[in-house]
């Protein structure tokens, strides 16, 4: 006899250490929970079980409640909502509750061992009479163990019905044996739950850190603010249309949740490294901003040199009429130097039309834009000192014959190094292995697959799929984008066609290209960020690099 009890105590303590062993390894919270309540029913063999957790606002939360008899399941990963309100740990005069056994196994830190609760007068059971009243229950036996942290703070209770005697059947208070080891178990979840907790809190706080970057380029630029919002969003579209592949160069590829979340922390922080460019040159709407638009300067400076050339006109026009002559040669000479004036008043309007147009920078210039720049800077007009001048400085006539864009060659190098920035940011950070792999991810979309990028040059073979995944979704969000001050926001069509170009030219991944289009992620990611009006009809059969046995696949 002694034997068979020994042996089944030894049974329930592997028992024991195998639920610990499980606890620790779990990271969902409520199968977490689950584990620890169906874990205590087994080593006691009890009936029922309720699990409490402690709010902020001192109650005790059902979180799961279990009954055998009952056939009964509700919280956790049941998803059935349990209907019962929290129990109070303190009254509405501000007493403690010391009647509910819950409770007072909470304020008083200790456990409760109740061999039959309709006859104990320490507690008040009257809402459990209800109960059995109401599903014909008898609920006698009541083992409530507070779970205690590494503080010896109770973070939540353990409470156990019915303990059930294995050979009769019978209802049976809770052995001491049974208690020692539940409480044991209950020590146990609670380092378990305070460990999941805490790393939740630093995830949480982690995350949080990640989007307190993005809010501070937000609030420094909201143009790159969206862009490092929305970059997550269309990396994660394009990876799970990766992991959802049945067949093509993707079918094995797969990411676990760790291996999505490290993925979703680099696009957070792709472009983090903006936080050190300068304002004026990451918001650079045109091409003579600076503090501000220097084509408002040009503009006066045109009604200006119109005005000094009226002035000369005028004077000359005096001169002509004391040099005397014949009535009709004066009026001929003075009609002319009209002529001149009226030209070269048509000259400067449609010259400053011209400039305010390239100043935008939304197309290429041609050679000929580029000569016709230089020789409306050679005008000359008078400066204040009565000196001739260049109707434009060498600053100005340089930034407006920036060839696309609105950057220089040097504010570019500037917008460039932002890549090199984020790269010694993201290096430097002590990551834990789950996150190895973010500065990788993060650091190689401006990188081409030929090799041509920047900062590193890296080649196809040299770069990971997420890598080259976040490369496709940075060029495609900038392309679509809506509120870059310095272009008007493309089109699908139009965004697509240029991506098409940039397959071509060996610039993206051409599998991720065909992905991308195949399974339509442009087009789920454009209903949910692009407004109605850039969402045109395209013609995949006129996008570059998109071949039609591609084309056919989606249609077969």
């Amino acid at each position: 006899m002694i034997d068979q009890q020994q042996s089944h105590l030894l049974a329930r303590l592997e028992r024991l250490n195998a639920i610990g062993i499980a606890l620790s390894a779990e990271r969902d919270n409520k199968r977490l929970l689950e584990m620890i309540l169906l874990g205590a029913q087994e080593i006691t063999n009890a009936d029922g079980g309720t699990l409490y957790t402690i709010t902020q606002d001192k109650k005790l939360k059902f979180e799961m409640m279990r009954n055998k008899s009952l056939n009964m399941s509700l919280g956790g990963t049941t998803g059935k909502e349990i209907p019962f309100l929290p129990l109070p740990l303190y009254l509405e005069d501000g007493q403690p509750n010391l009647t509910t056994v819950a409770a007072y196994a909470t304020l008083k830190n200790q456990t409760v061992n109740i061999a039959d609760a309709y006859q104990t007068e320490s507690f008040d059971f009257s809402g459990t009479r209800k109960f059995d009243e109401k599903t014909g229950y008898h609920s006698q036996s009541f083992l409530t163990i507070p779970m205690k942290d590494h503080e010896s703070k109770v973070i939540g209770v353990l409470q156990l019905i019915n303990a059930i005697d294995a050979e009769t059947g019978t209802i049976v208070p809770f052995s001491i044996e049974n208690q020692t080891l539940v409480e044991s178990l209950a020590s146990q979840a609670a380092v378990a739950m305070t460990n999941h907790h805490l790393i939740d809190g630093l995830k949480g706080l982690f995350e949080a850190f990640i989007e307190l970057i993005a809010d501070a380029i937000d609030q420094k630029s909201p143009y790159t603010g969206g862009h490092c919002r929305r970059v997550p969003e269309l990396t994660m579209m394009l990876t799970q249309a990766l992991i959802d592949a049945k067949s093509g160069p993707f079918k094995d590829f797969t990411l676990n949740e760790n291996e999505l979340y490290e993925l979703k922390v680099a696009s957070w922080l792709h472009d983090c490294g903006k936080v050190t460019t300068p304002e004026a040159v990451m918001d650079k709407p045109t091409k003579l901003s600076s503090i501000f638009d220097r084509i408002q300067l040009v503009d006066q400076r045109f009604e200006l040199i119109k005005q000094q050339a009226e002035c000369a006109m005028l004077k000359a026009q005096i001169e002509i009429l004391k040099s005397g002559g014949s009535n009709q040669y004066v009026q001929d000479r003075l009609a002319e130097a009209e002529r001149k004036q009226h030209a070269f008043n048509t000259y400067c309007d449609e010259a400053k039309a011209f400039l305010r147009q390239a100043n935008i920078g939304s197309e290429s210039m041609t050679v000929a834009d580029l000569k016709r720049i230089e020789e409306i800077a050679s005008m000359e007009m008078l400066d204040p000192s009565g000196n001739k001048v260049p109707f434009l400085s060498k600053d100005e006539t340089y930034n407006l014959s920036i060839k696309r864009g609105t950057l220089t060659a040097e504010e570019r190098q500037v917008i460039n190094n932002h890549i090199v920035v984020t790269i010694n940011m993201l290096e430097s950070l002590p990551y834990p292995q789950s996150l190895a792999r973010v500065p990788e991810y993060a650091c190689g979309h401006h990188e081409h697959m030929d090799g041509t990028g920047y900062p590193k040059r890296l080649t196809r073979e040299q770069m990971s799929i997420p890598a080259r995944v976040m490369g496709i979704a940075d060029i495609f969000e900038a392309l679509t984008s809506k509120d870059r001050p310095y272009k008007k926001a493309k089109t699908l069509s139009e965004s697509l066609h240029i991506l098409g170009k940039m397959k071509v030219d060996h610039h993206i991944d051409p599998d991720l290209f065909d992905v991308f289009i195949r399974e339509g992620i442009y087009l789920k990611y454009a209903k949910e960020f692009l407004e109605p009006e850039q969402i045109d009809e395209v013609d995949l059969t006129k996008i570059p690099g998109y071949q039609p046995a591609e084309l056919s696949m989606q249609n077969g």
